[in-house]
């Protein structure tokens, strides 16, 4: 009998262990990794910082140009910030303590949103203590199975995931193509009882700007709400920092939900809602991830508020932003570089198709002391992988410069690596 038991429980960790060898095969970037190591190539994944990542960063002592920072504006670690963070840490301690709705509130956190709110012109907002959890909870409570999410091929993880979460019927329209979205709303729209579009202010992955106009057009007509998720575009766009809405100039109402991470130009973590008063208490009481999770640390309610004023009041840094952006763009252009779609602002991808040449490539600028990540399927589709750089209000011409000229240097060599090896695994096979 003890013989029995010991080879059943062999037998259900064999089959634990190869159903977690399956999950693991849909790991792209953990198979390059595996890969690069067995040729004995360093794995710039998961680098350790010695101190704030701005436009050059140190790693293991050395300094980099650092491609792989969210600081858009330069102002993490500025010193009104971490002069506002000790004096808030000292008061309310680091943690909100549980969940805002049965432990409290702290001043901070009503301050942050009430700006927020005031940002947009709206009547009130919900601060979430993460960004990813602000678009799945937001998506996963309002919607439901009679209901329809209409939303951008390229949209966000997070949206696609809070897509799936609430149950609702999900349709994928063609990046940026509002013909492709009329042509779905003309289909679907009628068979639903709510519908939202959702798309995002700058995305992440290419780098350009959704027709808003447009979509706010296809909204009113078909009846749905809109949600636009501005966490690239927010301290990107407009001649203040104050996104897409200040881009094209239009009426922040006619969008029901206003998103944003906090992660990049507000320098903290956590993501926001703004819009109508009843949206946000509708949220407040009963959104999974902010009814049953901790609140927002105060401290960082603190930094997110401060960057946010400071934003606001040295409109420079925003210009200086776009300009080293346009800057990179059309010298990279110049290089013969693919950059996609991108019309620079702040995110810049150099598409080289193939995930082993973007990893390879990656690689060489790292030992060039440039620090840029790959990204491949399935963050993007397959033959797209690029490098995506960060760009921030803190690079100057000459960190372009370098990093553009390294890429048109050693794209050839990667290509002519990632062919010599896949040949040689087609001879071994």
């Amino acid at each position: 009998m003890k013989n029995e038991h010991s080879a059943a429980q062999a037998a259900g960790q064999q089959d634990a262990k190869g159903g977690f060898n399956r999950m693991r095969s849909k790991l792209s970037f953990e198979r390059m990794v595996d890969l690069a190591e067995s040729m004995g190539l360093e794995n710039p994944l998961f680098a350790c910082h010695d101190q704030a990542a701005k436009a050059t960063t140190l790693i293991d002592g050395k300094e980099y140009i650092n491609f792989s920072t969210y600081d858009y504006l330069d102002i993490n670690a500025h010193p009104e910030i971490t002069a506002a963070v000790a004096e808030t840490a000292a008061r309310f301690g680091t943690s909100a303590g549980a969940s805002r709705l049965v432990g409290g509130e702290r001043p901070p956190h009503r301050e942050l949103e009430r700006a927020f709110a005031d940002l947009y012109d709206v009547e009130d907002a919900i601060v979430y203590v993460s960004g990813h959890a602000t678009n799945v909870s937001t998506l996963g409570f309002m919607f439901g199975s009679r209901d329809a999410i209409f939303h951008d091929g390229l949209a966000h993880n997070s949206l696609v995931q809070g897509a799936r979460l609430s149950g609702a019927t999900r349709y994928s329209y063609e990046h940026n193509d509002c013909d492709a979205l009329e042509e779905m709303l003309k289909a679907h729209r009628a068979e639903h009882r709510y519908a939202v579009i959702v798309t995002e202010g700058l995305f992440s992955m290419d780098g350009n700007i959704p027709d808003l106009p447009r979509i706010i057009e296809l909204k009113k007509k078909y009846d749905c709400m809109l949600l636009v998720d501005e966490a690239h575009s927010l301290g990107v766009l407009g001649k203040t920092g104050r996104g897409v809405r200040e881009y094209f100039g239009i009426d922040p109402t006619d969008v029901d939900m206003w998103m944003s991470t906090l992660s990049k130009s507000m320098c903290g973590c956590g993501g926001f809602i703004a819009g109508r008063a009843d949206l946000v208490r509708f949220l407040k009481y009963g959104s999974p991830g902010f009814v049953f999770s901790v609140g927002m640390p105060p401290v960082i309610a603190t930094a997110c508020h401060k960057a946010l004023e400071i934003m606001l009041r040295e409109p420079e840094r925003v210009h200086r932003l776009q300009n080293i952006s346009q800057y990179f763009l059309h010298y990279a252009q110049s290089k013969g570089l693919d950059t996609g779609a991108a019309q620079g602002y702040a995110v810049l991808p150099v598409i080289v198709g193939d995930s082993l040449v973007s990893g390879f490539l990656s690689q060489a600028l790292f030992k060039r002391g440039i620090y840029v990540m790959p990204i491949s399927f399935p963050a993007v589709k397959e033959g797209t992988a690029r490098l995506r750089f960060f760009i921030s209000a803190s690079h100057t011409e000459e960190h372009v410069r370098a990093a553009v000229d390294a890429v048109a240097e050693e794209l050839p060599r990667a290509k002519a690596l990632v062919a010599e090896y896949q040949a040689a695994q087609g001879a071994a096979s």
